[in-house]
C-alpha cells in the first residue's frame, strides 16, 4: 500500500469502505470493532513511552502489531478473505499471550482485593488500555452476534490481552517498589458522616 494523499473526501457522506470494496456506514458495528482496537493501539503507543522494562516494552510492540492484524482482519469479510486469499488472524499469538501471562503471575503475588487502576505512570496507562481492550472485545462480541463475521482467534485474543495488561500493571508496581493501590471497601457518604459499607 502506498499512500499518497491523506484526505480523499469519499467519507465525508459518513460512509467508509470496507477491505473488500463494500460501502458502510462510519458508526456500523464493524467500523466501531476496529476503530477501537485502533485507539486501543494509539493507547498502548503511549504506555510504551513509560516502560522501561525491555522485555515488556518488546512485548508490547510486539502486541501493537498484532493489533494491526486484528484491524485488518476485521476490515475484511470472511467471503473476501476466502476470494483473496487472505490469511485469518492465528491462534499462535493467543497462546503467546497465555504464556506471558503466566510468566508474569508467576513473579506476582496471590492477589486477596481487588485493586484499583493506578500506580505508576506505566501501570496506569496500561490499566487505561485494559478497559479500552475489554471495550474492543465487547464490540467484536456484538459483531459477531449480529453478523457471524469475526475471525475465531480475534475475541480469545483480546480477551486474553486484557488479562495480560492488568498483570503487566502489576507487574509493573512491584517492580518499582509501588506494590497494588487496593480498593478500600469503605466509602464516606458525605462530610461529618459515619463511613457507610459500599455495596457490591
Amino acid at each position: 500500500m502506498r499512500i499518497t494523499k491523506v484526505y480523499t473526501k469519499t467519507g465525508d457522506a459518513g460512509e467508509t469502505g470496507l477491505g473488500g470494496g463494500q460501502r458502510v456506514p462510519k458508526d456500523h458495528a464493524r467500523i466501531e470493532a476496529y476503530g477501537t482496537v485502533d485507539e486501543l493501539n494509539s493507547h498502548l503507543g503511549v504506555a510504551r513511552l513509560h516502560v522501561s522494562d525491555p522485555e515488556l516494552a518488546a512485548a508490547l510492540e510486539a502486541v501493537q502489531h498484532h493489533l494491526f492484524d486484528i484491524g485488518g482482519d476485521l476490515c475484511v469479510l470472511a467471503a473476501d478473505k476466502e476470494r483473496y486469499g487472505m490469511p485469518t488472524f492465528p491462534q499462535e499469538p493467543v497462546s503467546w499471550l497465555e504464556g506471558l501471562i503466566d510468566q508474569a503471575t508467576a513473579e506476582l503475588p496471590p492477589l486477596k482485593e481487588f485493586i484499583l487502576p493506578a500506580g505508576e505512570p506505566g501501570a496506569a496507562h496500561l490499566h487505561v488500555a485494559r478497559t479500552v481492550c475489554r471495550r474492543a472485545e465487547r464490540l467484536c462480541v456484538t459483531l459477531e452476534r449480529g453478523e457471524g463475521d469475526v475471525s475465531e482467534h480475534v475475541i480469545p485474543y483480546l480477551n486474553r490481552l486484557s488479562d495480560a495488561l492488568f498483570v503487566w500493571a502489576r507487574l509493573i508496581n512491584l517492580r518499582q517498589g509501588q506494590g497494588d493501590v487496593l480498593w478500600e471497601k469503605r466509602f464516606r457518604a458525605g462530610a461529618g458522616e459515619a463511613d457507610q459499607e459500599q455495596s457490591s
